[in-house]
Parts: C-alpha cells; sequence; structure tokens
C-alpha cells in the first residue's frame, strides 16, 4: 500500500467512470468487465462481499524489523515501503529474513480478533512489494518457511484458524512490484529503469506460478487484494491473472487494482467517497497513518472514528476493510486489539444495521455543495455532514445517530410510507417510541431517555410497504 497512489491510467478510469456527480467521489458504473461470466454469476460470487461489509486487513512482513527505522535513521513513509524509500539494496534487506521469528505469532489469535470485531473476512499481505512471501513457495525460496528460522507457512495456519471460525480468507499479492527480483517493477536502485526489464519473464516465472499456489494449495479463498498495477495494461497480463482465478477458484473475487476491472471497485488508501453507488466497492484502511508496523505511529483511530466511518461507509453502499500492522514478534499493538474489540462490542448489539443492510435510500445526511465555495482549481466543495447515516433492510430503517439527542427529538426525512413502529435497536424489548408529526407534515422521533452508547446510538423505524416512497 501507499498513500496518495498515482492509480494506472485503466485504473483512474474505472474508478471515474464510477463517479456519481452528487457527491465528490461516489462510485456507480460498474469496473470493466474481466471475465466471460454472465451478469448473474458475478451477480452469484458477489454476494457474500455485499453482506459482509466489514473485513480485516493484515499487513505483515520483513519490513516490522526495520519498523521504520534502518542504520539507527529514521526513514519517512509507510513502513512496509522502507526498503523503496531508503533505497536498501536488496543484498542488504533480504538479509532481515534470517532475523525473522515472530514467537509471539498465533493465528487463532488473528481470527478471534476479526471475529471479535464483527468482521466477516480476513486479508492477509501473502506477498508485498519487497517480494517475501509468507507461505511455503515451490517458486521462490524467499519466502517464510525457507528462508527464515521460523519456518511455519503463515498463510496456511491463518488460512485453517479462519475456516475454523467461519471467516472468509484472502490473500494480497503485489503483481507487477517485486524489489527482490530483477525484473520485478519497482527497484530501479538495484536493477535499472523498469521499461529495461523482461517483465513478463518476472511475470511468468514467480508472479503467475505463486498466484496458483495460493488458489491450489490453501482452500477457499474469497478474493486476490492485487495491488499497484504498474505495467499490467498491456500484452494481456491482466487478463493472464484473471484467467488463473477463474480456472482454480470460480467463486473467488478480485479486486479492483489487478490492472483491468475486477468483481469489485477498490478506492484509493483510506478515500471514502462522498455519495451513493450501486456499485460494490471497498474503502481499504489504516488504524493510525501506516499499514506496515511503525513503531513511531500511535496516533491510533478512536473507536467512535471507527464506527462512523464503517456506517458511513456501509450507508453509500460499500465495504470497509480495516489495518493491522503486526510488529516483528507476531504481537499486534495493543491499541488496535483494544479499539477493533471496543467497535466489536457495539456491532453485537447494533450489527443488524450493519451486516447485510443496504444503502440509505435517501441521502441529504451526507451533505452537499458548499453554496459559493470554490477550490483552488475552481471547483466546488463539498461539505460532508456527520450528524447520521441510514441504512436498511425490506420494510425498516436504521438511522446511526453520532450527534448528541436532539433536543426537540430525531426529525425524520421525508418520505410518504406509513410508520409502524420505532425503537433503539439497543433495546431488547423494542419499547415504541413515539412519532408525532409537525404542521409541515415532518415526523420526528422523541426519544424518551438520553443515549446510552457516547459513540453511536441506532434507531429502527419499521414502515409499510417494499421500499420507500417519497
Amino acid at each position: 500500500m501507499k498513500p496518495h497512489r498515482i492509480l494506472s491510467s485503466l485504473a483512474m478510469l474505472i474508478l471515474a467512470s464510477a463517479f456519481q456527480h452528487s457527491g465528490p467521489s461516489a462510485l456507480s458504473a460498474a469496473p470493466a468487465a474481466a471475465d466471460p461470466e454472465s451478469p448473474g454469476a458475478r451477480a452469484e460470487r458477489i454476494a457474500w462481499f455485499r453482506d459482509a461489509k466489514y473485513g480485516l486487513f493484515i499487513h505483515w512482513g520483513l519490513y516490522a524489523i526495520p519498523a521504520g527505522e534502518w542504520k539507527g535513521r529514521r526513514v519517512p513513509g509507510i513502513g512496509e515501503w522502507i526498503m523503496q524509500h531508503a533505497q536498501i539494496p536488496d543484498a542488504e534487506y533480504s538479509r532481515l529474513a534470517s532475523q525473522f521469528f515472530p514467537e509471539k505469532f498465533d493465528a487463532g489469535a488473528y481470527a478471534q480478533l476479526a471475529l471479535d470485531a464483527g468482521m466477516k473476512y480476513v486479508v492477509i499481505t501473502a506477498k508485498h512489494h519487497d517480494g517475501f512471501a509468507l507461505f511455503k513457495s515451490a517458486v521462490s525460496d524467499y519466502n517464510v518457511v525457507d528462508a527464515t528460522p521460523f519456518k511455519r507457512d503463515i498463510v496456511k495456519e491463518l488460512a485453517d484458524a479462519c475456516a475454523r471460525r467461519g471467516l472468509r480468507f484472502g490473500v494480497y499479492y503485489s503483481q507487477a512490484q517485486d524489489w527482490h527480483e530483477p525484473n520485478g517493477a519497482g527497484n530501479t536502485w538495484d536493477f535499472g529503469p523498469d521499461d529495461k526489464k523482461d517483465f513478463d519473464k518476472y511475470l511468468r516465472e514467480k508472479a503467475e506460478p505463486q498466484v496458483r499456489e495460493l488458489l491450489s494449495n490453501y482452500g477457499p479463498v474469497c478474493l486476490v487484494w492485487f495491488d499497484t498495477p504498474r505495467m499490467m495494461d498491456t500484452g494481456g497480463r491482466a487478463g493472464r491473472f484473471t484467467g488463473i482465478v477463474r480456472a482454480l477458484q470460480p467463486a473467488c473475487l478480485i479486486d479492483g487494482r489487478l490492472g483491468a476491472g475486477g468483481d469489485y471497485v477498490s478506492t484509493d488508501d483510506n478515500a471514502i467517497p462522498g455519495a451513493i453507488s450501486d456499485t460494490p466497492w471497498e474503502t481499504p484502511a489504516t488504524l493510525n497513518h501506516t499499514w506496515g508496523y511503525r513503531k513511531d505511529d500511535n496516533d491510533w483511530k478512536r473507536p467512535g472514528e471507527i464506527i462512523f466511518k464503517l456506517v458511513d461507509i456501509v450507508s453509500k453502499g460499500g465495504n470497509y476493510l480495516l489495518n493491522i500492522g503486526p510488529k516483528a514478534d507476531g504481537e499486534i499493538p495493543a491499541p488496535s486489539v483494544e479499539s477493533l474489540r471496543t467497535v466489536g462490542a457495539w456491532l453485537k448489539v447494533n450489527g443488524e444495521a450493519v451486516h447485510g443492510a443496504a444503502r440509505t435510500p435517501f441521502g441529504e445526511e451526507l451533505g452537499g455543495y458548499i453554496e459559493g465555495r470554490k477550490d483552488s482549481g475552481g471547483g466546488r466543495v463539498w461539505g460532508e455532514l456527520s450528524a447520521w447515516r441510514c441504512t436498511a433492510r425490506p420494510g425498516r430503517l436504521y438511522f446511526t445517530v453520532f450527534s448528541d439527542w436532539p433536543r426537540n427529538g430525531f426529525d425524520l426525512p421525508a418520505f410518504k410510507n406509513k410508520i409502524k413502529t420505532a425503537w433503539c435497536l439497543d433495546d431488547p424489548d423494542r419499547t415504541p417510541i413515539e412519532i408525532t408529526t409537525g404542521k409541515d407534515g415532518r415526523r420526528t422521533i422523541k426519544v424518551p431517555r438520553p443515549a446510552r452508547n457516547a459513540m453511536a446510538n441506532v434507531l429502527v423505524v419499521e414502515y409499510e410497504g417494499d421500499g420507500i416512497e417519497k
């Protein structure tokens, strides 16, 4: 991962074609089809993803050992890019493998954390840009089993732990960048310009075979999370990966960063669209400012902030893939664990408003363009509102309120359906709440008690009809 990444021209076109005009960065049109299956088959394949809403990303590898420093010098930037940012020769960096012995790694604890957090799928960096694999590979011995004293297949252990807990398991794979390989993209300080390399040799001899290994040896893989599609838009390169995935695991999803249209759109890192989309999409995001562990980055998101981002994303039709970066010894930073479990406790009570819920049928709650305001380029400025968000199921609306309860009650957005009842989602007795109608026809929910959760509270409104009538 890399912040402010410049996507390939093809990826930019995919994202641009998905934006709606009702917000600054919403997604609407489906990515270009990269497989020959029918729309029905694609819809069936993506169904679990649409319901899951929330997943755990794990960025872990040799970069956790330097943890943001090299030879006593702090290296700016995100942790997993230290090899490139410090221009570390591969001959030096690869020696980190001999130090990799994560005695605190516990695949069961990782999977249980995802479960406790209310997440439905887990994605781990099987191979990041540094070229080091967290799985046993017959293609390259630069992997955790053959090159380290640990000699355990981390991907295998985590896949099994997820399966035992009913979590779906996916893998991140850097298909284009490989700073360990002379013909892989990205390492220009050791191996020269990328356009002078035999890139297809690298793809055919390492990247493609390793993706086959991941899809053949680790049980059902729910998705392959490709990244940074450099030089992937020519020569049928992206199509070869698509063919491998479809042939070996037809139900496996492909993300939006392969270099051709995938099953869903991946936004840029930590980027949340401003408006609604019916296209499957996902925001990959960090808990602090880095993906791979940095010992000097302790600016952690608070649980309430995570809950807002999760509900905000779901209300716009997307998924939230939230990252942890374990330390070199395998320990997950304690603030990550605490925040995720706090959010999980909230979801245990309020998850009905998130998992399997549809986007808002309204949109006024998201914000809008600010009248008379222009940015430095002369474009309109979007103003986000954050008091509440709405998600939905047939016959039900869920209003998650993030601000204090309004003194005069919560004003519902305008819709024509008759309301049958309303209650607080955290109330096991479903005690009906009074709803009044003003002279202007606006209906207001009169919450009879102070909010019991300081982070967010959910009002459930049951209505008549198959859908919202405006």
